[in-house]
This record gives C-alpha cells, sequence and structure tokens, in this order.
C-alpha cells in the first residue's frame, strides 16, 4: 500500500513527461545488468533481449551512456517504434520518457503523440486523458488530437471522440488522412458501417486524400457485412485511383477479406500480387508472416516453401517468422515439414521461446507421437527453455486418447505445478480426463487425483462441470479451505 501511495503521489507531482519512468521504477522487477559484449553495437540489440515487461530496461540505458556511447534522439525513435512493433508497450514507455528525463530532447508534435498512445496502452484511457488534458498548447497538434481519438476508437467511446472532433472544427479540421481513418477506425469497431462513407465524403469535400489505410478500414467493413461486391468496389478504386496504395499492407487487407467472405480465388490473386511485390522490393517481414498465415489457412503447402525460401533470401528470420511457419504447417498437417523448420531454428542463435517447441509439441501429440514430444521438452529444458501449463497439457491430451490414465494424470499434474498467474491450462483436457475417469467406473480415482493435486493449487468448486462430477470433494475442499489459483480460475470459469 506505501508503494502504491508513493507511485500515486510522484503521478501528481512528478514533471509532465516523468511520471511514468516513476511508476515503471517502483513497480518493475530488479534487473542485473548485461555485460558489455562485442556483439552488442546497438543499443537496441541490448534492450531487446529483455522480454519481461516488468523488468526496467532504465538501468540499461543508463549504463549505455555512462560506457561513452552516444545515443541520439533519431535512434531511440527508432527503438521506440521496434518495441511497439513487438508489443513491448512498457519498454517502449520507458524509452520515451528516458528521452525526455534524462537526455533532454524537446519532444515533438508526433512524440506527444506517440507517448499518449503508449500511455493508454500500458495505464488506459484515465491516464491518456490526463496526459493529454496537461500537454502545452504548443505541442497539442493534430497528431495528438488523432491520437487520443484512436484511444476512444480502441474504447468505442464515440460521445467522447465525437465531442473531441467538434473541439478540432473550432480551430480547423486537419488536412493528413489520419485523424479521419481514427474517426473510421471507431465507426468499424462500433458497427457504424453507415458513418464510414460520411467520413470518406467530407474529406472528398475538404480536398483530404484517401489512403490505404482509409480503404482498409472501408473494405474490412464490406468483408464483415459479408459484401462481395463493397470489396471489389475497393479494390478497383485503389488499382485505378491511387495505385500506389496497392501496397502490401493493403493487398494483406484485401486478401483477408476475400477469405473472410470466401472468394478463395480472389484472396489467391492478392496474395500473388503481394508475391511480385515481395520479389522486387526490400524485406517486409510483416508482408511475409501475412502471406505465410493465409498461404496455410487456405492449404497451399507447396507456396508455403516458396515463401519461405524467399523470406530467407532477404535477411535474418526471427522467432515471429519460426511461429508462423510453423503454425501454418501444422494447418497443413505437415508434421515433417514443422520437424524440419523446427530443426532449423535450433541451428540459429536466436532469443530461447518456449512457443516455439511447444507448437511441435502439439503437433507431435496430436499425432500420438507422445514419445517424440517428450524428447522436445527434454531438450528445451536442458537449454534452460522451461515447459509452460499449455505443453503438458498437450501431452496430457495425447495420453488421455491413448487411454494411459497414469501419464495422463502425471502430465496434468506437472501442468498444474508449472502454472503461473497468467499461464494457461486447459480446461477441456481436465474436464475430459474426469469425465473418462467416471465413464470407465473410478470415480474414486477422480477424487483422489483431485485430492491429490488441488492442495495449494484450485478449489473443486472452480467450474460447474467439476462441482457436479466431484460433490462431496467440494466440502472437502472447502473444509481445507484451498487456494484459488487465478491461472485455473481463468480457465475454469471463462466461457
Amino acid at each position: 500500500m506505501k508503494l502504491a501511495r508513493l507511485a500515486q503521489n510522484l503521478w501528481r507531482s512528478s514533471s509532465f513527461y516523468g511520471r511514468q519512468t516513476c511508476h515503471n521504477l517502483i513497480f518493475s522487477k530488479p534487473i542485473s545488468i548485461p555485460s558489455r559484449t562485442p556483439q552488442e553495437k546497438s543499443l537496441y540489440k541490448r534492450i531487446s533481449p529483455i522480454g519481461d515487461p516488468y523488468v526496467s530496461i532504465v538501468p540499461v540505458l543508463n549504463q549505455w551512456v555512462e560506457e561513452g556511447n552516444n545515443v541520439g534522439k533519431e535512434e531511440l525513435r527508432s527503438i521506440i517504434q521496434q518495441l511497439r512493433h513487438y508489443k513491448r508497450y512498457n519498454h517502449a514507455l520507458e524509452v520515451a520518457a528516458w528521452m525526455c528525463n534524462k537526455r533532454f530532447i524537446p519532444p515533438s508534435q508526433n512524440d506527444v503523440a506517440i507517448h499518449l498512445n503508449l500511455i493508454y496502452k500500458v495505464y488506459g484511457l484515465k491516464q491518456a486523458e490526463e496526459y493529454f488534458a496537461n500537454a502545452p498548447k504548443t505541442l497539442k497538434g493534430y497528431a495528438v488530437y488523432s491520437a487520443l481519438v484512436e484511444c476512444y476508437a480502441y474504447e468505442k467511446s464515440v460521445e467522447k471522440a465525437e465531442a473531441l472532433l467538434e473541439q478540432i472544427k473550432g480551430v480547423g479540421m486537419p488536412r493528413m488522412p489520419n485523424f479521419y481513418n481514427n474517426m473510421m477506425k471507431l465507426y468499424y469497431l462500433t458497427r457504424n458501417y453507415e458513418k464510414l462513407d460520411d467520413v470518406m465524403h467530407e474529406m472528398q469535400v475538404r480536398g483530404v486524400s484517401f489512403d490505404k489505410y482509409t480503404y482498409g478500414i472501408r473494405l474490412r467493413a464490406y468483408a464483415d457485412a459479408s459484401d462481395d461486391a463493397g470489396i471489389d468496389k475497393i479494390v478497383a478504386m485503389v488499382e485505378s485511383n491511387t495505385p500506389a496504395n496497392m501496397d502490401g499492407i493493403f493487398l494483406v487487407v484485401a486478401a483477408e477479406g476475400y477469405l473472410k467472405v470466401g472468394q478463395e480465388a480472389k484472396a489467391v490473386k492478392m496474395l500473388q500480387n503481394l508475391e511480385g511485390l515481395l520479389k522486387k522490393g526490400r524485406r517486409n517481414s510483416h508482408a511475409f508472416d501475412s502471406l505465410i498465415r493465409m498461404y496455410g489457412e487456405i492449404g497451399m503447402k507447396d507456396k508455403l516453401y516458396g515463401i519461405w525460401n524467399l523470406y530467407k533470401t532477404k535477411g535474418k528470420i526471427y522467432n515471429n517468422g519460426y511461429r508462423g511457419m510453423l503454425a501454418s504447417l501444422m494447418k497443413c498437417d505437415d508434421v515433417g515439414g514443422a520437424k524440419r523448420i523446427f530443426e532449423e531454428w535450433e541451428s540459429t542463435k536466436l532469443t530461447s521461446d518456449i512457443r516455439i517447441p511447444n507448437m511441435l509439441v502439439n503437433a507431435y501429440a496430436r499425432k500420438g507421437l507422445l514419445e517424440e514430444a517428450e524428447i522436445i521438452i527434454k531438450k528445451a529444458s536442458a537449454k534452460g527453455i522451461e515447459p509452460l501449463a499449455s505443453t503438458w497439457s498437450y501431452i496430457a491430451e495425447g495420453y488421455l486418447r491413448r487411454g494411459d490414465i497414469k501419464q495422463t494424470a502425471e502430465a496434468i499434474r506437472k501442468a498444474i505445478l508449472v502454472c503461473t498467474p497468467n499461464g494457461r491450462l486447459k480446461k477441456e483436457t481436465l474436464v475430459t480426463f474426469l469425465e473418462y475417469l467416471e465413464v470407465m467406473g473410478n470415480r474414486k480415482g477422480a477424487e483422489e487425483l483431485i485430492g491429490t493435486m488441488a492442495k495449494d493449487i484450485f478449489s473443486a468448486d472452480a467450474h460447474e462441470k467439476v462441482t457436479s462430477l466431484l460433490e462431496d470433494v467440494k466440502q472437502q475442499s472447502s473444509r481445507l479451505g484451498l487456494n484459488k489459483k487465478r491461472c485455473f480460475e481463468k480457465e475454469l470459469t471463462s466461457p
């Protein structure tokens, strides 16, 4: 409680650009600052391995400067952009605050807009509105207004966004499309599709050009409404009026839209156009990852390998790319191919990511190749990559399909033991197992299992299906006052 009050006081009393840093430092985990290595030629490479959002990167930033390294505003802005791309909003916000507080770099209007967006992502709308209200008028340009409208869009707060729109009209509407796109995003998320055309009409009246995001939002709305003709209309508009907008981002949106309405041939045409751009252009990880994902959804396995080989010619592929390729191969039921890609990943020197071996464990378990799956787990553990609750849930499902009750129980026990507050223990696995035991006439075995695993793990009244199966265990759990782990409660009570 003292720390919480201290954080609140610092928020109120600290300078405009320093509040987030104070809050993060108070609530962050301690960090062991990595030693300097010859490979660390950039600040981002030193920050990148710190994946835990609750570990502050401020000590790393400070150390970088103390070692005599230079860091300018453009490099810091680039780092913020990369961290945002990977959804590391806490760390991006720390860099943004450090840039102003420690490097004394005057923020631009765009910096303030990004800072506002990050505050919303990390702390929520109330703090973002407070930040906006306290921003100096000289820095409160259209980009900042647009960022706040985007916050309202995610909150689906039409009334607040439209009130802000009226404020802006009083000082003159912007000539750039960003603000209008955020209003369109709001209407899209609230399913006010008829207002999308109103915004686009206003843009035309005011001489504001549509961009790929304007077209993309309208196209997604047509897809949601299963309006094939509407999608065709937007694609035709882009092709004839502004072909420059027919880039990777728009082609991905168009392909997704066509897939959504069942127009697979038209989706494939968009993907082929995207392939052509990627062959001629520079590396675009998002476009490659999207191609691999959608070809996997369509089931075009041969295309996957062609795109993967092209991807590798454009530079290093990171963990996100490997996860996408493995997911698509699994959709195509290509376990052998998934194994080869996994072995390729093992040969790289990428940061350890349990999600990658976890995907192969899932594939093996579904095929009944449980011994191979457990070998993957052992190899990962030997490298310090510890399995998740979901890892053992996959193993449990596999053994349950075999009818191996002993191994299923052991896998479930391991899943519960490693389940963190934010972990995922599949409720279906446990419920199916308990029902299986009851059908096999082993109700006592189910009760003994719950009694063995429940201590300090979960209360048997956590789920309706469990209570109906084990009424007497519920009473026992109540008497013992067993703790409810958030991870298990969340899974068993979710719809």
